[in-house]
């Protein structure tokens, strides 16, 4: 377990692999109906990143290196693992709640978003342009990668209600539960 005094980049990070974050999203498109693109992918990756990182005191969502490439910010194992399609791997799931709720935020704000327009977001975040201007396969700093959002992520913690808590059903679907609120009672006649 952290302490306190460990800086957030030497905690660990809140899920065991990128790949495991990779499949969430690419397990989401396919319930949904929609095909996701790899540039998509790396995108949503870097975003979800960027996200948990400014919720949580710039602590990792996943163990990942995202560089800078042409084709905006890449996690190259990830890249190299789905570039023929999906790779057979061993996940841990379920994720934690806490990360269940971060990839479920970034997918309800980004997860429509052609390729194209997410690319357009990450290549004028000023971490990615910075990262760019090292030249290509420049990591990104996740310092760098935590201050992206950070605006973002906290006017919506200031405006968001309570999230309720997210459990899965059999068949893996993600569900929100939250307490029964009884009907409210007609007011009495005078």
């Amino acid at each position: 377990m952290p302490t306190t005094s460990e800086p957030p980049h030497e905690q660990p990070a809140a899920v065991r692999s990128a790949f495991d974050v990779a499949m969430w999203f690419s397990d989401r498109a396919r319930v949904t109906g929609r095909r996701l693109q790899p540039m998509a992918l790396q995108q949503l990756l870097f975003l979800v990143q960027a996200w948990y990182a400014a919720a949580h005191g710039g602590r990792a969502l996943m163990p990942a290196t995202f560089v800078a490439e042409e084709t905006g910010p890449v996690e190259p194992n990830v890249h190299a693992a789905f570039s023929r399609g999906h790779p057979a791997l061993d996940l841990e799931l379920p994720l934690p709640v806490a990360a269940e709720a971060v990839l479920e935020r970034v997918w309800k704000g980004f997860g429509t978003m052609t390729g194209e327009q997410l690319l357009r977001l990450t290549t004028a975040l000023p971490a990615v342009r910075a990262a760019a201007s090292r030249g290509r396969r420049a990591p990104i700093p996740l310092a760098d990668i935590a201050g992206c959002l950070a605006e973002q992520v906290a006017a919506t913690e200031r405006t968001a209600p309570e999230s309720p808590r997210l459990l899965r059903t059999q068949q893996g679907r993600t569900v929100r539960v939250a307490a029964w609120q009884p009907p409210a009672k007609p007011a009495a006649a005078d």
